[in-house]
């Protein structure tokens, strides 16, 4: 990554072409900032391209212009830092037929205080509205995803070269308590695992039952 948060993506011919990738809180965006990153990829002869992550990728970008973009953009970058918290993934919730609970806020929520946290290793957050599980929640490292009895989490999802399904460790929570738990998750995972470690890996290294005995007990939870 580029100190303008640009992405080299390819060399041809010699010349090299960046990405970026403005960051777009669940993937919820305003009629407003969609024109403007249509006017500054025109601007700057980019390609658009829609990410599984929810977001907007604009390619085929020249480094030299990396900083001019993100002034015209006014966006923030979706990603820092590679370990970290990527991004939090949420479905439609409140729009769809098949929520059972609003999960929109409880991802705003998530989104606030984990989007670019330190982590030992790359990390995603997956909410959901019903256990359809809208936005592939079972592959990401932690998610959270309401029922009509209340809320689920589960952990140590992974897609890519290794994946891994999710582990659930609660259930028929609260949205207080599940929140709790996220963060006791994530306050184990950072002070244990080892550098670059995944969690669903330091999961699978250390016992699922001994995982979720830890974070339990840390949430209050047993």
């Amino acid at each position: 990554m580029s100190s303008h948060f640009g992405n080299l993506q390819k060399i041809r011919n010699g010349k090299r072409k960046f990405s970026i990738t403005p960051y777009i809180p669940g993937g919820f965006i305003t009629p407003e900032a969609l024109e403007k990153i249509a006017q500054v990829t025109k601007k700057f002869n980019g390609v658009l391209k829609i990410t599984s992550g929810q977001r907007i990728m604009i390619t085929n970008l020249e480094e030299s212009d990396l900083p001019a973009i993100w002034e015209e953009l006014g966006m923030e970058p979706a990603v820092r830092k590679q370990n970290s918290v990527k991004n939090v993934e949420m479905c439609p919730a409140g729009f769809c037929k098949r929520s059972k609970y609003n999960t929109i806020g409880t991802g705003m929520k998530l989104a606030r205080k984990y989007q670019w946290m330190d982590m030992p290793c790359r990390s995603k957050i997956g909410v959901a509205g019903c256990r359809n599980a809208c936005g592939s929640v079972y592959s990401k490292d932690v998610g959270v995803i309401a029922d009509i009895t209340g809320f689920m989490v589960v952990v140590g999802g992974s897609a890519g070269y290794n994946p891994r399904m999710a582990d659930i460790i609660a259930v028929d929570l609260s949205e207080e308590k599940a929140l709790r738990l996220v963060d006791r998750i994530f306050d184990y995972y950072k002070e244990t695992a080892e550098d670059g470690e995944k969690l669903g890996f330091f999961i699978d290294r250390i016992g699922i039952e001994n995982f979720k005995t830890e974070v339990l007990k840390r949430a209050e939870l047993l």
